[in-house]
């Protein structure tokens, strides 16, 4: 018997499944990226750690100073930053929590539901993102004092808790990643509306609704200028609090970015833990199978 000589590869082609490899010049690329993003919250703690005489000097400082415990109990006492994270933490979870929970039903409905006017209320939804939010604030302003809600956490939720890049959002990943069989399947086996949702839609969603509930959560952490209308530093959120330390003849600097350092802290320890999972829910919603 004569033995099979297997067919030579090409030198030039890549095997299928082989990792590639990154040059120097990617990782150069990458690396000043990285310096780059890094530098505002390296900077951020080099003041914090410094004096507001030395943050006067030119140049300024480069390097860490000891005086970060002081300025971090500062501010933690002038503005009041535990009660502000403590809201904080309960708007920004409770609007990413409604955004995902109200924007996947009303995605669902526009992308798999025959109505009237689908189309016409669609576009309706997605043009409301072209107008600015400050043409807004006088009337809603109006409306959650009538309702006797200033100063109140649900005066910030409530208007936020839908948004129409999240109902576009997930409105544009419903229509390729259900399959309208599946939907008439389930009809067929006698599933109502909202069972159909709980079972069907939630589950096949749950990449792109990790996502939308994390720009959700940021981005509410982060909202000042509706906040700072709608509260006062009795009841504050993080953003608004760190206003309270920057009032003053000379505002002290080193204490006005050690408690933005306080305010940044809570959202990077959020990616330090579940940045696999976040990164995981993204690439499962960008890879079809």
């Amino acid at each position: 018997m004569t033995a099979t000589v297997p067919a030579r590869r090409r030198p030039g082609r890549a095997r299928a499944g082989r990792q590639l490899h990154a040059g120097p010049f990617a990782y150069a690329v990458l690396a000043l990226f990285t310096a780059g993003s890094l530098f505002p919250l390296v900077w951020t703690a080099v003041a914090a750690s410094r004096d507001d005489t030395r943050l006067a000097r030119t140049p300024p400082p480069l390097w860490f100073g000891g005086n970060l415990p002081a300025n971090l109990a500062r501010a933690w006492g002038e503005a009041g930053m535990g009660l502000a994270l403590a809201n904080t933490v309960l708007v920004a979870g409770t609007i990413a929590l409604g955004t995902v929970l109200f924007c996947t039903v009303a995605g669902f409905a526009f992308a798999k539901l025959r109505f009237r006017f689908r189309g016409a209320l669609l576009l309706l939804t997605v043009g409301t993102m072209m107008v600015p939010p400050q043409l807004s604030v006088v009337p809603l302003f109006m409306v959650i004092a009538r309702l006797g809600w200033t100063d109140h956490l649900q005066a910030v939720v409530l208007p936020t808790l839908v948004s129409a890049f999240g109902v576009f959002f997930m409105r544009q990943f419903l229509v390729e990643a259900l399959p309208g069989e599946l939907v008439e399947a389930a009809r067929m086996d006698g599933a109502s509306s909202w069972r159909l949702v709980w079972h069907v839609v939630f589950p096949v969603a749950r990449p792109a609704m990790a996502v939308l509930g994390m720009l959700s959560f940021v981005q509410a952490w982060n909202d000042f200028f509706w906040p700072v209308v709608a509260l006062t530093q009795e009841n504050p959120t993080v953003q608004v609090a760190l206003t309270g330390l920057g009032r003053g003849y000379v505002p002290d600097q080193a204490v006005i970015m050690a408690g933005a350092l306080l305010g940044t802290l809570p959202l990077l320890l959020a990616f330090t833990f579940f940045g696999k999972q976040i990164v995981g829910g993204i690439m499962r919603g960008a890879v079809k199978g």
